[in-house]
């Protein structure tokens, strides 16, 4: 039998003698594996953004909402019964009265198209204004990159002070932080002082966390609220084993902040950030399969046009077969030899499509705010596919090609 470097070689030999059949193809190959590893990069890229997003409250940190508002309210297929707004009196007293050892975060965000103004500089009207307490920094994994957090008086005072995003100190202070500090921007008809500027935490799913001016809630209650505003409550724990024991003991004080009786159900929800991105990797399953099903249905295209390519050049090398027959290689021997071209030339075709679609994938990933990933698993996977998809093809014609019998081919013209 050959030594195997040998096979390899005659292989190239044979694929170079059939160039434009073999690049023709593994395009199709190719094409195939750029769809099944395009979109499945593209769909990790887009669950680990989110993921990063919804983690960077911390893993020892939940929310409360009311039913039905945010992701999850749905029970068989039906929405649920959307639950009344979270008021300021309720997310206030729920604070003063939580006394697990947590820190909890009473928000608001009155608008996400706010202009902020300095001196003859503006930003367009793409600013979220976000009312927040001394608590909202940590309960959301911000860190300032100068100046201070709000003080209690502050917030209760409805003092006009703001922290706001790099995106701002880029946009009204030539990218220099320290320009920014103590001086006096203007948002709607409101003037605030900046007390605090946010280090930079990038932008998810198309929505940068930078752009952002935080002011104290009471002061966006009073330009913003309503009677129906939704107050956002944000718990986070200090050691994320007591978050079980913490979410039980926030629901059983929400109820009775909410006045529900014994025989009435929860109408609001409990959300972990984990719980949030299982909820979107179960509906993403869906286009998972999907995907499999397209590159499947591409690569079987491929693996025709292979098999046909395999059988041709087995009519073509009658002769060739019939001389390596007759000088001793045996019939494992020819099959191999049939079987190791038509691997190479799918492997050829899952490599270029592997890295097609790596770029495809990030590239989608990329224009909606996802992070740039390398597929490891899914790399795998076409490599394994494409290496199934040589054998299976090239097996019919490599065993006719073994099978050829010597003294008839050497006659073949």
């Amino acid at each position: 039998m050959a030594p195997l470097s040998e096979t390899i070689r005659q292989a190239f030999q044979s694929i170079r003698g059939n160039l434009m059949r073999t690049i023709l193809t593994l395009s199709i190959i190719a094409m195939g594996i750029m769809a099944l590893v395009g979109i499945l990069t593209a769909i990790d890229s887009i669950l680990f953004s989110l993921s990063d997003n919804f983690t960077s409250l911390g893993a020892n940190s939940f929310s409360i909402s009311p039913k039905g508002n945010e992701l999850g309210g749905r029970q068989h297929g039906r929405r649920l019964k959307a639950g009344e707004a979270i008021t300021f009196d309720q997310a206030m007293t729920f604070k003063e009265r939580y006394n697990f050892p947590a820190h909890v975060s009473v928000s608001f965000t009155g608008t996400a198209n706010a202009e902020a103004k300095y001196a003859d500089k503006k930003t367009n009207p793409t600013i979220r204004l976000t009312g927040v307490d001394e608590e909202y920094l940590y309960v959301n994994g911000y860190d300032l990159d100068q100046g201070r957090n709000f003080v209690p008086t502050e917030i209760g005072g409805n003092s006009p002070r703001a922290i706001i995003g790099m995106d701002i100190v880029d946009l009204l202070f030539d990218q220099q932080p320290e320009k920014a500090m103590d001086q006096t921007i203007s948002v709607g008809n409101r003037k605030y002082k900046v007390i605090g500027i946010l280090k930079s935490k990038g932008s998810s799913m198309n929505q940068s966390s930078d752009r952002v001016i935080l002011v104290p809630i009471t002061a966006v209650k009073e330009a913003y609220g309503t009677m129906d505003t939704n107050y956002g409550l944000s718990i986070a724990v200090n050691q994320a084993t007591d978050l079980e024991e913490a979410s039980d003991a926030a629901i059983g004080l929400f109820r009775a902040i909410r006045g529900l009786r014994l025989n009435e159900e929860n109408d609001f929800e409990i959300f972990q950030s984990d719980g949030l991105v299982a909820i979107l990797k179960e509906n993403t399953v869906q286009i998972r399969l999907a995907a499999v099903g397209i590159g499947i249905i591409t690569l079987l295209g491929a693996a025709i046009g292979l098999m046909n390519i395999m059988l041709v050049s087995v009519a073509e090398r009658t002769r060739e077969i019939g001389v390596i027959k007759a000088l001793g290689a045996k019939n494992k021997d020819v099959m191999t030899q049939f079987l190791v071209e038509a691997v190479i030339i799918c492997q050829m075709g899952g490599v270029l499509g592997v890295i097609l679609g790596i770029l495809a994938g990030n590239v989608v990933s990329l224009l909606i705010g996802g992070h740039f990933i390398i597929p490891w698993a899914w790399m795998l996977l076409g490599i394994v596919t494409t290496t199934l998809v040589g054998l299976v093809a090239g097996l019919y014609p490599a065993v006719k090609a073994s099978r050829l019998d010597p003294i008839e081919s050497l006659r073949y013209e």
